[in-house]
């Protein structure tokens, strides 16, 4: 019997949260001004933060089974950054402190810098609304 691969791993759905959360960046950058769908790109920027928060502990519970706490514990301390970002952005969206966001965006882009993007993968229909679901929650 073979080995027994596992294609839905936290590391996947983390990855592809940080592709979309670098594109969403990318896209922002470049918008001049506040119209809708800069607002739809910063709500998909906090809940790929949140996606990306999200797989943390499922990356670490089978460590701590094999008492591998200091591998988890260092591995929570390289991502922390994530949630607390998400937090301080959701909070300023809420808020409707605008002004805020840019700064708030050039201190993430350090952590999406490895990311290379020559072609966008992500549509339009994928950040449509976001704006609209973080603000009803």
């Amino acid at each position: 019997m073979g080995r027994v691969i596992n294609t839905d791993s936290p590391a996947k759905e983390r990855n592809q949260w940080r592709r979309t959360v670098a594109e969403a960046l990318r896209h922002l950058m470049s918008k001049k001004e506040l119209d809708d769908e800069a607002k739809d790109l910063a709500a998909l920027v906090v809940i790929g933060l949140r996606g990306i928060s999200d797989t943390i502990e499922r990356t670490v519970e089978p460590w701590e089974k094999r008492n591998y706490y200091l591998k988890a514990d260092r591995f929570r301390l390289e991502w922390e950054w994530s949630g607390g970002a998400a937090h301080r952005m959701e909070a300023t969206i809420k808020a409707d402190k605008w002004q805020e966001l840019p700064a708030q965006l050039a201190e993430l882009m350090p952590h999406f810098a490895d990311i290379r993007i020559t072609k966008l993968m992500r549509s339009p229909e994928t950040w449509a609304g976001c704006y609209r679901v973080l603000m009803g929650k």
